[in-house]
This record gives structure tokens, C-alpha cells and sequence, in this order.
């Protein structure tokens, strides 16, 4: 998987540690290889790493390699974004943004 700098990888096996323990909200970026507006995202996740690290988790979560956790919450495209507050989905936006669209979109989680 093609990670974006700064931005941790999750697996099936710890997702539940990374994400739904998180004391913060949690980004998840649900990405392949394979996808192009996937890949288009990576420098905006970087960016929203670095800039908001301290109120948001940002992590990514390759769907080839990691099945069981991208068939329990039904991503079916990508890139999936999906916000996890409290240990639960609280927010689900599927396709590639520019920063400025992913900002207003987490603002009510930040």
C-alpha cells in the first residue's frame, strides 16, 4: 500500500486497538493500490495529519489485504472515509476531496 507520509496503517488486527480504542477521533482512509483517487489523496491526508494531529487520528486501511474490517463496515468503494468517535462509525464520505471539503466535512468532529 502507497502510505501517505505521516499517516499510520491499520490492519484487520488492530483496528480495534488504533481505532476503536482511540482516545481521539479517528480518520480512516479505506485505500487499495489499484486506486487513483486514492493515491490523489495521500498528500491532503499528510497535510491533515500534520495539522490537526492533536484533535484527529488520521490512519489508512488497505480493503486488499485487510477484508474482515472492510466487509463489517460495508466499504464497497474508494477511497471510503469513515470517522470513528467513541469507538463507533459516526460519519461516512466515500470519494477523493480537497483538503479544504474534508475540513468542513470534519468539522463537527474536531
Amino acid at each position: 500500500m502507497i502510505r501517505a507520509a505521516g499517516v499510520a496503517e491499520v490492519t484487520d488486527a488492530d483496528f480495534a486497538a488504533e481505532v476503536i480504542g482511540a482516545e481521539l477521533p479517528v480518520l480512516v482512509e479505506f485505500t487499495a493500490d489499484w486506486c487513483p483517487p486514492c493515491r490523489q489523496m495521500g498528500p491532503v491526508l499528510s497535510a491533515l495529519a500534520a495539522e490537526e494531529g492533536e484533535r484527529l487520528k488520521v490512519v489508512q486501511l488497505d480493503v486488499d489485504t485487510n477484508p474482515e474490517t472492510t466487509h463489517h463496515y460495508r466499504v464497497l468503494s474508494m477511497p471510503t472515509f469513515m470517522v470513528f468517535q467513541g469507538g463507533a462509525p459516526v460519519k461516512a464520505m466515500v470519494g477523493a476531496r480537497p483538503k479544504r471539503r474534508l475540513l468542513e466535512e470534519l468539522a463537527d468532529v474536531l
